[in-house]
This record gives structure tokens, sequence and C-alpha cells, in this order.
């Protein structure tokens, strides 16, 4: 009922017309605002009307102008970081130890046979390229060289550079006798039945050939089942030859494996995927965790892994360890004591910053989802570069997990995906894309670490503790270990004081107001009242301009429907008479008597200006013109 009636008071308004005009709310609005400059526009003489005026309109522009530049700036979403310091006991990090060698020379050694030969092949024919190989040539299987063969890059002679293939034989051919140092070892790749191909060059030959190997062997792992590569890998009981945490001993079996590609075997301590994680009680070497590892070099896979160590890292529980490219190594035949400093990071969430709770939010499939591990930007990129592999290449890459109902690319199956690959990995548009579609987690955990070596064993216990280690792993009288196996960590707590870097908004809602509020009062006196007031002329003025529109078409439909006068216009009485009365019919003046000047078939002719009201001339305030047109209206 109450809307009815509002209705009914706009209906009447509407037919009625408006009770002031445009000038006379706008006289009303400067004598009865708060702010101080419309106000002397209105008391002052002419002179001070324009001077207040102008100061009135350019203090006005100020403020609309500070009021943007204080808004662009909130919009800007920026924010500040805060570092607070804490004290507590707090949880062991996740500790994840891989062997540098991805698998036992031993047991691989049947597969890398073909490739191992083509390596000595290309070693001596860099070392020794005066020397005749014609012979040892014939003997290599060529399927694997074939697919991606190496060359020598004569350049000489810079205007007509020569290549040649690494293992063929062309004595006539000016780079048959280079050396390493003379010509530059390059990688020939090929696609589309090797009718096209590009080079990728190297400045150093050892870099060259190591690629090289790498991505051959590449071809042959990846067509091995996973369970046999593990098999091949280094077993948790003989890289683990001793484990103590504080002061409770434990073994390779509170070690959770997980096979990663470039390392084989890898072996998680307090990973917390079944079991809650384990506090420190005390900051200090003596309450961390203490590793003794065997990496056995001897087994080492030659060609393969150049680097003899343990690869460790650490990181949150029921977190992937990307450890190829966040972890560290541990040289063999020391002691390497690594102390750690905690840093939590929270970022804030949208708009502020592109972060991430659990990665839900995020385009890219999580490939790393099936190990039932947190969000990290790390999977994030590696998901999507496996992505791009599987739609620009066909196939997966051996080092990421594959997408369900895809394979692993290998030269049998598929063999432009070496072409493919490194094209793909040297795409500045591919990594921007994906660094574009990931997001960085908005809670994380970082741990510092400050590394320090010494040699262990020392020259003076070296014997007594290579004797019992050897009689722990193969319970032999004789020494059967070398330093050269053996590397000792000590992981701990350096201190319990943690660091909390925060992200909170620079500019949040009550800075806004304030400094809106500040300069409008500053430069036009006003508060929140007076915005209010100016926004109610405001919406009074588009009210008058709505009604004198409609009033101005119902004015242009009356005349249009109105019929014309066929006599002379009427007198003033006739007018006063037709507004009222409206069954007022004037006499007609045509000079054919059969017509009328209004037929029945047209409408009434609406009257003309009636004569005015001199009562209306007398000045009434314009709240009581109001009430007096809502009364009438109810």
């Amino acid at each position: 009922m109450p809307l009815r009636k509002y209705l009914r008071k706009g209906l009447h308004r509407l037919q009625k017309g408006p009770g002031y005009t445009y000038k006379e709310l706008l006289v009303w609005y400067c004598n009865n605002t708060n702010t101080h400059g419309p106000k002397r526009i209105i008391c002052e003489g002419p002179k001070k009307k324009a001077a207040w005026l102008l100061l009135t309109l350019l203090f006005a522009c100020l403020v609309c102008w500070q009021w943007a530049v204080f808004i662009n700036t909130y919009l800007s979403w920026d924010v500040s970081v805060s570092l607070s310091m804490g004290f507590k006991t707090m949880d062991f990090p996740a500790v994840t130890v891989c062997n540098a060698s991805p698998f036992r020379y031993s047991k691989v050694k049947a597969l890398l046979q073909d490739l191992d030969q083509l390596m000595e092949a290309v070693l001596q024919r860099i070392l020794a390229p005066d020397a005749s190989h014609a012979n040892a040539s014939q003997t290599l299987n060529f399927t694997i060289w074939n697919h991606t063969p190496l060359i020598f890059i004569d350049e000489r002679d810079p205007q007509h550079p020569v290549t040649l293939d690494l293992l063929g034989s062309n004595p006539n051919s000016s780079a048959s006798t280079c050396n390493a140092q003379e010509c530059k070892v390059a990688m020939r790749l090929c696609s589309l039945n090797r009718t096209v191909c590009t080079l990728r060059n190297f400045t150093s030959a050892t870099r060259a050939v190591t690629e090289w190997y790498a991505l051959q062997a590449t071809n042959i792992f990846a067509r091995v089942p996973r369970p046999e590569l593990v098999a091949m890998g280094y077993p948790a009981e003989r890289l683990v030859l001793a484990c103590l945490f504080g002061t409770q001993p434990c073994s390779h079996r509170n070690f959770t494996p997980i096979f990663y590609p470039y390392y084989g075997n890898c072996y998680i301590f307090n990973w917390g995927m079944t079991e809650q994680a384990l506090p420190s009680a005390n900051p200090g070497t003596e309450f961390g965790l203490k590793l003794i590892l065997d990496i056995g070099q001897e087994d080492y896979v030659p060609f393969l892994a150049s680097t003899a160590g343990a690869r460790l890292m650490l990181h949150e529980q029921r977190a992937f360890p990307f450890i190829r490219e966040e972890g560290i190594y541990a040289m063999s035949g020391t002691e390497t004591s690594i102390g750690v400093l905690v840093d939590k990071l929270q970022r804030k969430g949208e708009p502020y910053s592109r972060c991430t709770v659990n990665g839900s939010d995020v385009a890219i499939q999580n490939l790393y989802s099936s190990f039932n591990t947190t969000y990290s930007i790390q999977a994030c990129l590696h998901s999507c570069f496996q992505d791009h592999m599987v739609h620009n290449c066909s196939c997966g890459h051996y080092l990421y997990p594959l997408p369900p109902g895809e394979r692993f690319c290998n030269d049998q199956d598929f063999p432009d995906w070496a072409y493919c690959y490194l094209g793909l990995q040297m795409s500045m548009a591919q990594r921007e894309t994906c660094i574009s579609m990931c997001q960085e987690s908005c809670n994380d955990t970082q741990y510092k670490m400050t590394i320090s070596m010494a040699d262990w064993p020392s020259e003076a216990s070296e014997d007594w503790i290579l004797h019992v280690l050897s009689q722990e792993r193969d319970q032999s009288p004789n020494i059967t270990m070398s330093r050269k196996d053996v590397v000792k960590l000590n992981i701990y707590f350096q201190e319990f004081n943690y660091r909390t870097i925060e992200e909170t908004p620079a500019n949040n809602i009550v800075w806004l107001l304030s400094n809106l509020g500040g300069q409008f009062g500053f430069w036009m006196g006003g508060s929140v009242l007076c915005l209010i007031e100016f926004g109610e002329i405001i919406i009074d003025f588009l009210w008058i301009t709505v009604i004198k529109m409609v009033a101005f078409c119902k004015g242009l439909r009356q005349r249009r429907a109105r019929a014309p006068y066929s006599g002379p216009p009427p007198t003033v009485a006739e007018l006063v008479e037709a507004h009222t009365n409206f069954g007022f019919q004037p006499d007609a003046a045509s000079p054919d008597p059969h017509t009328t000047a209004y037929p029945e078939e047209r409408t009434l002719p609406i009257p003309g200006t009636p004569p005015p009201n001199y009562d209306s001339l007398r000045l009434q305030p314009l709240d009581t013109i109001e009430s007096d047109s809502e009364g009438d209206a109810i």
C-alpha cells in the first residue's frame, strides 16, 4: 500500500508539473547547504559572487582530482610486507635424499651397451681426430645415432663453414682432421623424415656429449616399465647405512621411497603422509637428524652421472620434492652440517596478488596430484610443460608424470620427439605462457640453510670407521668401503626463532574514506552530510528533467491529436468557457451547414492556456507548495 500511494503521488506530480524550476532548486540548495562556498555565491554582491563562484568551482575540481588519485591508489591493490619473529617448538622438516647416479651400472649395463659403444667412439673421435676409426665404426649400432647424431662444425673459414658427421668417414673433407679446439661440436635434430633439421651448438665438447648421452638414455629408459626402473636403482638398505633422530635410532624403514626419474630412487624422511610429523625438541646438532649414506661410486653409470655425491632437499610435509630444481649436493668423504632457519610466507589472495590456496583455481591440471601432495608452483610449471609436450609432440617427456592415456616419448614410436622437445624447451613463449597461468601458493614455508663441511672420516679414524661400516654393510671382516663412498649429514634447527613474512593491504577502505573526507573537508569545508545534500540535488535535477520530458511528450501527443480550427481562432471567453465546461462547443464558422468543426469521431480540443491566476504570483515557500501538491494527490 505505501508503494501504491507513492506511485499515485508521483503520477499526480507528473500530470500537474514540477513545483519548482532548476533555478529555484539551485537557489534553495545554495541557501541551505552546509558547505561554505555556495552560500557566498547567493549572498554577496556581483563581484564577490563571481569570485566565490570561481573559487568554488576551482576547489571542487581539486577535490575531484584528489579523489581520483586516492581511488586509483586504492584500486592498485598494493600490499605492505610485515616481518614478525616467533619462538616455539617446530615440526622437523621433511628430508629427501637421493644418489647422484639414478641407476646402478651393473643393472643397466645391458640396456646401455650400444649407447656406451657409440659414446666411446665419439670420445675417441674427439680426442684423436687423426686416428683411423673406420674399422671401429663397422661394429657400432647406428640405429640410435641416426636419429640424433653429433657433428663437427668447422668454422676456420667463416665464409664457408663445413659440417661433418662426427662418426662419418669423409677423408676428403677439411673438417675430417679438425679437433675439438678448432671445430665446434653440435647436435643435429631433424623431423619430418629428416627433411627439416636444426643444429644445437655447444661451447664445450664435454657439455655436448653429456647432453647427447642423456637424451639417448631417455629414449631407452622411457620404454622400460617403472617397476623395472625402480629395481635398477639404489635400494634404501644400500643407501642408508646409519640413521639417528635426536636420541632415537632410525633406519631405512623410516624413509618413504619415491621414484624421481632424474635421480632414480629417492627416500623421504618425516614426509607426514601416513604418520604424524616429528617435532624437534631443541635446536642444535644433538637434536637433529644424523645420516651416513653409501653412494657406491664404483657402480655409477659412467657417462650419465658425472657428479658424485648425495642430493638432498628440505621441504614441508606432504609436499612433493622437486629435488633437481631446489636440492643441494653433499660431497662424499665429508661431514656436511646443515643449520636450518624457517621462514613462513603468507601472501594475500586476489585482488592483491596472484596466489592460490590449494591450486583448485589454476587452469593447469596438476599431474602430481596422484602423489597426494600439496600444490606448489613447481608442480604447476612441470605439469604445464608436459601438457605442451603432449599437445605439440604427441607424447610426454620421461622426466614428468604422464596425463591419462598418453605415452612417453621415444625414437621408435615418435621419431620427431627430440626436435619438438628441444624446440619447446628453448621457446620463450612457452615459458611465459606457463608462468602466466601458474600461481604461487598463498601459504608457504621456506627453509634457509647454513652449510658447513669437514673431511670425514679423518686420517686418524679412517681405518676403524670404514672397518665398522664394512662390517655392518657386508658382514665382512675386511674393509670393503672407501671414503669416496660415504657421506655424513647433520641436519638440525639452528634456532627455534622463526620469521613470518606476511602481506597486508597497504590501502584499506578506512584509509580511502579518511583521505576522501579529509580532502573534501579541507577544500570545501564539508562532510558526509554535504555529500548527501549534493546527491539530493542531483536526484531533484533528474526528477525535474524526467517530469519535463514526460510533460513535453504528453503535450506533443495531444497537439498531434488536436483537430485544427476551420474558422477564426476562439476568443478568450470561449477558451475560458471551454476550460470550465468540457461540453462547450463553439459556433461553427464554416459556410457549409452540413460540416462541423468538431465531428463526433474526433476528440474534444485541448483547452488553451487559462487566464492567469493572480494569486499564484504571490511568493510562497517551496515546502508549502509541495505539501499542497501532495495533499491534492491524496
